[in-house]
């Protein structure tokens, strides 16, 4: 599990990791697959690049706590794969997925997440993400992940895959619930369950106060909750089952 606690009074997070040294082999060229790591939490990207660097064919170009940082290490470095994780600081991760999925020679995205697969892994998908791997994942399979995504597959564990199959078959169950909000609306939701009220969620997301009023709205109707106080309280139980 590469967990660990906000890094405080750090150096900025883009940085370049340097590949141990060791003795050249002459029988074989290695082309390494370069990597951007993208996560707010210092120990989370010191526990993958630890992780990645330990593979001959593997390297991290940069690191990243934020998107805007992502953005920028993007244009810089060129990566291969982008791990993003979807809780940053400045902007929803499935809307980094979404803007570097839109650009030109886009690479390969693989979300690490401790949020619901069940619930983000198809929205991942669908922002332009090429796999989903849950947080609480063993090594073996993190990389397992990361070399089916760099092959231009889809990596999900099996039992996603099949709830995902369910969703695409048209389940009406994937409609019950939190399942059936759209990827803003869950957003809103998520900002409500953390307590930022009306109008800080209007400037977090760079929208007006009437869309996110309407959002709330769309979101009673959907949950079927019959006033602000049972929103309010709903967004905080699911802020507190994710986190």
């Amino acid at each position: 599990v590469f967990t660990g606690a906000r890094a405080s009074d750090r150096p900025p997070a883009i940085r370049r990791r340097s590949r141990p040294a060791e003795a050249p082999d002459p029988t074989r060229l290695v082309t390494l697959a370069r990597i951007l790591i993208v996560d707010d939490h210092a120990m989370v990207r010191m526990g993958l690049e630890e992780l990645i660097v330990n593979e001959r064919d593997l390297e991290v170009c940069a690191l990243a706590s934020s998107s805007a940082e992502a953005l920028e290490a993007l244009a810089r470095e060129k990566p291969d794969l982008v791990i993003v994780d979807l809780s940053l600081p400045d902007q929803n991760g499935l809307e980094l997925i979404k803007q570097i999925a839109a650009r030109e020679g886009a690479p390969w995205m693989l979300v690490h997440s401790m949020h619901s697969e069940r619930l983000f892994a198809h929205r991942a998908l669908k922002a332009g993400a090429r796999g989903f791997v849950s947080k609480e994942a063993d090594a073996d399979e993190i990389i397992a992940a990361i070399r089916k995504v760099l092959a231009g597959e889809i990596y999900l564990r099996e039992e996603i895959s099949q709830h995902l199959l369910q969703v695409t078959a048209g389940d009406p169950a994937r409609e019950a619930g939190v399942e059936g909000l759209s990827d803003r609306e869950l957003e809103v939701l998520g900002l409500l369950g953390k307590a930022l009220t009306t109008r800080e969620i209007a400037e977090r997301l760079n929208l007006s106060v009437k869309t996110i009023e309407s959002h709330r709205e769309s979101i009673k109707s959907k949950l079927g909750l019959r006033n602000n106080n049972e929103l309010i309280r709903r967004a905080t139980e699911w802020w507190l089952e994710q986190a």
